[in-house]
């Protein structure tokens, strides 16, 4: 079975905005989806804390450098056109996202 890169960040919801956040990623758009499995990605999570607005992001990706490459797709450009009302964004619109650095893993 062959092993997949494990990345996680970190991000921030608007706290007026967890409902509408959480809608739109449960009606993901089905060509973002199928974007996302294009570009190698697996068991992707997002975790809210509730009374920051911080965003926990978890995913697994075959290659880091193939997932990189998900940013410069138009749809999604689009989506963070889409959600740039709920969240911090920069200014073309991607989400503010810091990277974490994995410190301990159990499999």
């Amino acid at each position: 079975m062959k092993k997949h890169t494990r990345l996680a960040s970190v991000m921030r919801v608007y706290k007026d905005r967890y409902d509408e956040y959480e809608k739109r990623h449960n009606e993901l758009w089905p060509e973002m989806k199928e974007t996302l499995k294009a570009h190698g990605v697996h068991r992707y999570s997002i975790f809210l804390d509730v009374e920051s607005g911080q965003l926990f992001a978890y995913l697994e990706v075959d290659d880091v450098e193939t997932w990189d490459k998900v940013s410069e797709t138009e749809i999604c450009k689009k989506w963070w056109d889409y959600m740039e009302p709920l969240m911090e964004t920069n200014p073309d619109n991607s989400p503010v996202s810091k990277q974490l650095q994995s410190v301990f893993y159990l499999e």
